[in-house]
């Protein structure tokens, strides 16, 4: 495995970087069991302000480490500096919380005598992280972990490396007790040799359903656990009673903000049939306002895609959905041409079942849309699919939002808001789109050791 950084907005390549030897790969798990040990015997108040100062270092450097987004992977410079944020409100809410969380619980109302349950700390976590939130997904996992102080080792994305050098150079210069945390540019073999280790008790990884499918088998024959993150085709709901203008506006944005690579975002709408002609309107009208250019121009509303491999497939799969038997309502379907990797946006319609991409997610600004005459039908069409990662419902009647939104197999769902992960609550999917949960306290129970003692 190969790591380059390559500008996505002109294909110019910024630098390669050299994988990890064997050797330096050995003392980088001796270095990470060295910090577990030695912080299983240390206040978790310790660990709680080291994190202060990696959001501290974050918030003072904003624009540097904005930037990288931009040139790394193609992010809107005024969405960089929004990733840039949420990761340190992630590390601020378990800097601020994460005494409290692992606090001894009491357990008295037992037949015999008392217990506590004890939170601590497992040992080495190996976390395989995604290109499209090179921070706030590391931090996901960094975060929870360090306050349990089970040290964290790095895998990337092979085209985000200086964004992965970047968080590691956050962290040092934060401070962080040597081993704490470890960006490593590892290939293939040697992921399967630190999964096998006995020493690493956790593998956390986002990406796709492949990659889960071969890192879990993995981790599962070494009897390692492990979280998936695994993406999805998240449903936007709108209701007949809705402020169309609103709907339209929040559709539009959650489905192309980060190029519409997001795990996340809005890729089936789903519309009552009263409202469908003008939602679908308002919706083109808000399409228009999105045009690809340069990430770092402060005037381009939507940002290329990843990479030149991403618009090639992007491209291949929509062919396929049109070959299937879909329209394009909105678009043109002609592919961008030069160095860069650029997609115009597209609104899909008639995806039936027997679509041959059907049940695939299209990671860009690609979207599908669906009539529904009731709200039945509605919940049928969200959880026709493999997928239950995410969604959202637009209503002016709270309590039917809720009704719907409880009878939707996915694992979050947002009334009235464009859905985005928060520290406060736990995150991540069901059926294909993983298991496991991240973010609030449950992001620390994960890989912890809830142990009781009983007296």
């Amino acid at each position: 495995m190969s790591y380059a950084a390559i500008n996505p907005f002109n294909g110019q390549k910024i630098r390669d970087f050299d994988n990890v030897t064997d050797q330096q790969l050995e003392v980088i798990l001796d270095q990470a069991q060295g910090f577990y040990e030695a912080s299983q015997k240390q206040d978790v108040e310790e660990r709680t302000e080291f994190l202060n100062g990696l959001a501290n270092e974050f918030e003072k450097n904003s624009e540097k480490y904005a930037r990288i987004l931009s040139t790394n992977m193609g992010k809107l410079l005024v969405e960089a500096r929004q990733e840039v944020a949420k990761t340190v409100s992630f590390a601020r809410y378990y800097a601020k919380n994460g005494v409290d969380l692992t606090q001894p619980q009491p357990y008295n109302d037992l037949p015999n005598g008392q217990a506590q349950v004890e939170i601590s700390g497992t040992g080495i976590i190996l976390a395989v992280e995604p290109w499209n939130f090179p921070y706030a997904q590391v931090m996901r996992v960094l975060a929870p972990n360090f306050i349990l102080g089970n040290p964290v080792i790095l895998k990337h994305a092979s085209i985000v490396p200086e964004a992965a050098l970047a968080f590691q150079e956050a962290c040092d210069n934060a401070d962080l007790p040597l081993g704490a945390f470890t960006n490593v540019f590892a290939n293939y073999d040697q992921i399967d040799h630190i999964i096998e280790d006995p020493r690493v008790q956790g593998v956390a990884l986002t990406g796709s359903e492949g990659a889960g499918r071969k890192i879990a088998a993995s981790a599962g024959q070494n009897l390692t656990k492990s979280t998936m993150e695994l993406g999805g085709t998240d449903v936007f709901i709108v209701l007949d009673d809705v402020d169309i203008t609103k709907a339209a506006k929040d559709a539009a944005k959650a489905r192309l903000t980060n190029a519409g690579q997001v795990c996340t975002a809005a890729k089936r709408y789903i519309v009552s049939s009263k409202i469908y002609p003008d939602f679908l309107d308002a919706l083109k009208e808000e399409f228009a306002k999105y045009q690809v250019g340069d990430p770092l121009d402060e005037n381009t509303t939507l940002a290329p895609l990843s990479s030149k491999d991403a618009q090639q497939q992007l491209q291949a799969q929509v062919e396929k959905v049109i070959a299937g038997g879909s329209e394009v309502l909105y678009g043109d379907l002609t592919p961008n041409e030069g160095d860069g990797a650029g997609f115009s946006p597209l609104i899909l319609s008639g995806m039936e079942q027997d679509n041959p991409m059907y049940e695939e997610e299209l990671f860009g600004p690609v979207a599908q849309i669906y009539q529904a005459q009731s709200d039945d039908e509605i919940v049928k069409i969200a959880n026709n699919s493999r997928h239950g990662l995410g969604g959202a419902i637009y209503t002016k009647d709270i309590e039917r939002g809720k009704k719907i939104a409880s009878r939707i197999e996915t694992g979050q769902v947002a009334i009235n808001s464009i859905l985005s992960s928060q520290a406060e609550v736990p995150f991540g999917g069901v059926k294909d789109s993983g298991y496991g949960r991240e973010l609030s306290d449950w992001g620390i129970y994960e890989f912890a050791n809830v142990k009781p003692v009983m007296y």
